[in-house]
């Protein structure tokens, strides 16, 4: 069994999964994260008046007033900018860089195309750049999550996602960059590749190929077939080449010493199906709570259904390798840990800010615990899976301690895009 084990699913990876003891994710005890007693969370979902309104006419944002905040809530509040209440770390300069990259976006010929097609006529590429721009002038002019909170309540009204229940309700998930040792080159140990952009991909005819035609049930047939040549690197474990195409890129430790990264090329031309939801659909997992330690976990004792299951999700991602570059989202600019969504984009454009407030997993005392967090982010990416107006996937950086956060959250929220209530006028 541990030679079973050990060839189809990293130990380091299980390793990190059963003694961070993720499956005992839970709420932090101390009152400090807690929504206090009289403050009503129901108050993030959507005004009454709205959901008073016939749902199936409902927009999939909707405009209302920013949420005030009770007493001693540090929920209500990013407390993460200034490093305040519960939080180890300021990254004021972090969220400073992602918006500059969304604003060097929003400049660009890409972004004119997509807010031109989008529907919303409140929603403009010129009030959503000058939005933008404001909060950055706020971000760097108030000293606490408190006064911040302040100015944009004076300045900016809020579009609320409708989510996928048409009350506000948003699932959230998260995302991660992978790290993992590979080689350039095949070996006994090192035999699961990761591949390249066919370069004759636009003529392939339609349906394209599927997974368990590209590269067979147990991952190491692709050499007789379109994909031969194509190998970037090759991996230890059948299961990081898929986990890589999941989370659409890596870091990798060369075993020649050296350190690079690879990123998204492509896919073929098929909608992607989830794990978790092909095995709920096979019985082997329950409808709920389905995390991604479950999944390995279910693997660690039925090593031979990799070959069954991972076949069924039909899409088929491509990489080309980065050198070294961080993992870049959707539009083309660099991700941000903790600062950067994933969204469908037809709810909204790209490159917008936007306000999430979850429960999310943070390391406490050794274990993933969660508590309820409010986040400035940048709406910078999309993903196979987010679908809808009810859908968000969080982008949490680089490595173990982030794949095992993200491999655990799955959590229900809101999503909140924050535009100015004035513009300037627009120079002639």
């Amino acid at each position: 069994m541990r030679k079973i084990f050990q060839t189809t699913v990293s130990l380091p990876f299980f390793l990190t999964i059963f003694f961070l003891e993720i499956p005992s994710t839970k709420n932090i005890d101390s009152n400090q994260y807690r929504v206090p007693a009289g403050c009503e969370a129901s108050k993030w979902d959507l005004p009454p008046d709205v959901k008073a309104e016939n749902s199936s006419k409902l927009p999939t944002l909707v405009k209302r007033f920013p949420i005030g905040c009770c007493q001693k809530d540090p929920s209500c509040l990013d407390e993460r900018i200034f490093g305040g209440e519960g939080e180890e770390v300021a990254d004021k300069q972090q969220l400073l860089k992602a918006i500059d990259e969304s604003l060097k976006f929003l400049k660009t010929r890409r972004a004119a195309i997509a807010y031109q097609k989008h529907k919303n006529p409140g929603i403009t590429r010129y009030r959503v750049y000058h939005s933008l721009k404001r909060f950055r002038e706020l971000l760097l002019s108030t000293n606490s999550a408190q006064e911040l909170h302040q100015a944009i309540a004076k300045e900016f009204i809020y579009y609320q996602s409708t989510g996928r229940d048409n009350q506000g309700t948003v699932l959230f998930t998260a995302y991660y960059e992978p790290l993992y040792v590979a080689s350039r080159k095949p070996t006994a140990e090192f035999k699961y590749p990761v591949y390249r952009l066919p370069p004759d991909l636009a003529s392939w005819s339609k349906p394209h190929p599927t997974r368990l035609e590209l590269e067979g049930a147990d991952g190491l047939q692709a050499s007789q077939g379109k994909l031969k040549g194509l190998e970037l690197f090759w991996l230890r474990d059948r299961f990081e080449p898929y986990i890589i195409q999941i989370q659409g890129s890596a870091r990798l430790k060369l075993t020649d010493g050296t350190e690079t990264s690879i990123g998204y090329a492509g896919n073929t031309a098929h909608n992607y199906k989830s794990l978790g939801r092909t095995l709920i659909e096979a019985g082997k997992l329950p409808e709920k709570g389905v995390t991604m330690p479950k999944i390995f976990e279910y693997f660690h004792k039925y090593p031979q259904d990799l070959n069954i299951y991972l076949p069924k999700n039909n899409s088929f991602v491509f990489f080309q390798e980065t050198h070294g570059e961080p993992a870049y989202g959707y539009v083309g600019v660099p991700l941000t840990p903790e600062r950067s969504i994933a969204t469908d984009k037809s709810l909204m454009p790209p490159g917008a800010l936007a306000l999430i407030r979850a429960p999310f997993p943070f390391v406490e005392n050794g274990k993933l615990e969660n508590r309820i967090v409010s986040r400035f982010v940048l709406d910078q990416d999309t993903g196979g899976a987010i679908k809808g107006p009810g859908r968000v996937d969080y982008y949490l950086g680089t490595g173990d301690v982030a794949g095992s956060r993200a491999g655990v959250t799955v959590s229900d929220g809101q999503l909140f895009y924050p535009l100015l209530k004035s513009l300037p006028p627009v120079k002639p």
